[in-house]
């Protein structure tokens, strides 16, 4: 699979959930992975960034090494349902010593309620170019983001298709309010993840 490149996707004969097979490579291959509704990437190209973060905030290709997070970006549909995202994968410890990942997976409440959901690709990326996000210190906390960045571009390895169903947390997408989260993050950037309502599926 890591070598067919990006024309065909994958074909994925294993029994196991294929959240399960992406977070093993990502785990143990030399690779890095990004989510996309588009199935059609050949090439990855720097795009600029906005965050209230340094490291997301230039111009640069992310990609996620975890294989849960870029899920949620295959598999949502944000043509047809105009929406802004609050979202995270960390680890919380030291260099040697991180935890299992925690997730937290937020969209604007009124695009939530129409199941934005489609089908999408996770591409596999060699991870040579890509540099990690550095740990964060949070209170008396060390936090480690799964979010590395690429400022050359790059040629994807292979893709994997992705349903809405494939992704495990699918029932945990919260609903945000757009203007409550913008309050928020602009009183308390180091705030993260400002909630602002319940949590919806």
């Amino acid at each position: 699979m890591l070598t067919q490149g990006p024309r065909q996707a994958a074909h994925y004969p294993l029994t196991e959930p294929k959240w399960q097979f992406l977070c093993y490579i990502a785990e143990n291959a030399d690779v890095v992975l990004h989510g996309s509704p588009d199935p059609t990437i050949d090439q990855f190209r720097p795009r600029r960034a906005y965050d209230t973060l340094e490291f997301g905030n230039r111009t640069a290709i992310y990609a996620a090494t975890d294989g849960i997070w870029p899920m949620f970006y295959a598999v949502l549909d944000r043509e047809r349902h105009p929406m802004s995202l609050s979202n995270a994968c960390i680890r919380i410890g030291e260099p040697g010593a991180w935890s299992e990942p925690h997730y937290f997976f937020s969209i604007t409440a009124a695009a939530l309620s129409q199941r934005p959901w489609r089908t999408g690709k996770v591409y596999l990326l060699p991870a040579h170019t890509f540099i990690a996000q550095p740990p964060l210190t949070v209170g008396d906390r060390l936090v480690q983001p799964a979010q590395a960045a690429s400022e050359v571009p790059v040629r994807p390895l292979a893709k994997l298709t992705v349903t809405a169903q494939d992704f495990p947390f699918l029932d945990q997408v919260r609903g945000h309010d757009d203007k409550a989260l913008q309050e928020r993050a602009a009183k308390d950037p180091g705030g993260f993840p400002w909630v602002t309502g319940p949590e919806q599926s």
